[in-house]
C-alpha cells in the first residue's frame, strides 16, 4: 500500500497526525506529483487550516494546471470561509475542467445561492438532483432554490419529493405550505405547518406561520 493510499486510509479513520505523516511521505518521495499535495490540502481543509490548505492547492496548480480536483477543493474551501464569490469562480473552473459529479453542481449552486442569485444556482441545483435523486439536502436546496426563483408550483412538487425520502423532514413540510400560501390557500398551509410542528414542535418558523394562518381563518369566519 502506498503512502498515498495509506493517508487516505488514515483519514477516512479520523487519525489526522498519521494522515498527515503519510501524505507529507508521499510528498517527499513524489515531489512533482500534484495528487499528494491536493490530499494533504484536503485534510488541512478538515482541519480548518485555511492558509495552509490553501498553499497546497496553489502548489498542485502549479505542478500541472489541468486539475479539477484542485479547484474544487479550493472552491469548498472558500465556500467555508464564506468567500462565495471566489468559490463560484473555482467550482466553475473544477466544471470546465471536466468534473461532472453531483457534488460540483450542487456546491456552485450553494455558492450562487449564497449570493442572492437563484435564477443563476437554478441550473446547477437542477443537475445535481438529476444525478442524486435519493439526497435529501441536494433534493431540499433544489426545491428552496426554486421557491426563491419564483417558481412556486414547481418548489411545492419538489418539496413533496423530499418527503417522499425523509417523512420526517419538518423544512419540507414548513416550505410547501409557505407555496401553498402563496398560492391562497391557507387551510392546506395550516396542514402543512401542522406536519412539521408534529415532526418538530420547537420549529420557531412553522409555529409563527400557524398563528398567523390561524388568525386570517378566524377573521374570515368573523
Amino acid at each position: 500500500m502506498s503512502e498515498l493510499q495509506k493517508g487516505i486510509d488514515y483519514m477516512q479513520n479520523h487519525q489526522f497526525e498519521e494522515a498527515a505523516q503519510a501524505f507529507n511521505d508521499y510528498i517527499e518521495a513524489n515531489p512533482e506529483d500534484p495528487v499528494g499535495f491536493i490530499n494533504f490540502a484536503n485534510l488541512l481543509v478538515h482541519l480548518q487550516e485555511f492558509e495552509s490548505a490553501e498553499r497546497f492547492y496553489r502548489k498542485a496548480l502549479s505542478l500541472e494546471s489541468e486539475l479539477p480536483a484542485a479547484h474544487y477543493g479550493l472552491g469548498s474551501l472558500f465556500y467555508e470561509q464564506e468567500q462565495f464569490a471566489d468559490a463560484t469562480e473555482q467550482f466553475q473552473e473544477a466544471i470546465k475542467q471536466g468534473l461532472s459529479d453531483e457534488d460540483v453542481y450542487f456546491m456552485l449552486g450553494m455558492s450562487l445561492l449564497s449570493q442572492d442569485q437563484p435564477k443563476l444556482a437554478l441550473p446547477y441545483m437542477q443537475r445535481a438532483s438529476e444525478l442524486s435523486h435519493d439526497d435529501v439536502d441536494i433534493q431540499f436546496q433544489y426545491g428552496l432554490t426554486l421557491a426563491y426563483s419564483g417558481m412556486i408550483d414547481e418548489a411545492e412538487k419538489q418539496m413533496d419529493i423530499v418527503i417522499s425520502l425523509d417523512a420526517n423532514h419538518s423544512d419540507a413540510y414548513y416550505n410547501k405550505a409557505v407555496c401553498l400560501l402563496h398560492r391562497e390557500e391557507p387551510e392546506a398551509a395550516l396542514k402543512q405547518f401542522d406536519h412539521a410542528l408534529e415532526v418538530h414542535p420547537d420549529h420557531v418558523l412553522a409555529s409563527h406561520g400557524k398563528k398567523q394562518v390561524e388568525q386570517l381563518l378566524n377573521e374570515d369566519d368573523a
